[in-house]
């Protein structure tokens, strides 16, 4: 049957393939690793601004969808300006704000969703 149909004969190694492609959990990035990011790469700069604001957009979409679902509002943007070249500075200065709380290894993610949460409070 398979030599009839020879793209039958890669489905199973491809299944297989996208099981362990999403079987594998992803890792967020650690204040320590943007800062070494920064610091090394000729563009580091350039690189961990978009991955801030892809990680402010995240944490206010994951708020939003978990407020549809119930949970109490903790963010509220009100109308105020919110722009992406806002959220280097919104963790940069929460992690001054609050540099005895952060270790190295926490997650960028939570101290952004704790920059907005205590710049865009409710």
């Amino acid at each position: 049957m398979y030599s009839q149909y020879p793209t039958l004969r890669k489905v199973p190694v491809l299944f297989a393939v996208l099981l362990m492609a999403f079987a594998i959990p992803a890792t967020a990035m650690t204040i320590r690793d943007i800062r070494t990011l920064e610091k090394t790469e000729k563009r580091g700069s350039t690189y961990t601004d978009y991955y801030l604001v892809g990680v402010m957009e995240g944490a206010l979409e994951a708020h939003n969808q978990a407020v549809r679902k119930g949970a109490t509002a903790t963010i509220c943007v009100n109308g105020r300006r919110l722009l992406p070249s806002m959220a280097k500075g919104l963790f940069t200065t929460e992690l001054k704000r609050n540099a005895d709380l952060y270790e190295a290894d926490m997650p960028v993610e939570l101290v952004m969703f704790n920059a907005l949460v205590s710049v865009y409070p409710c």
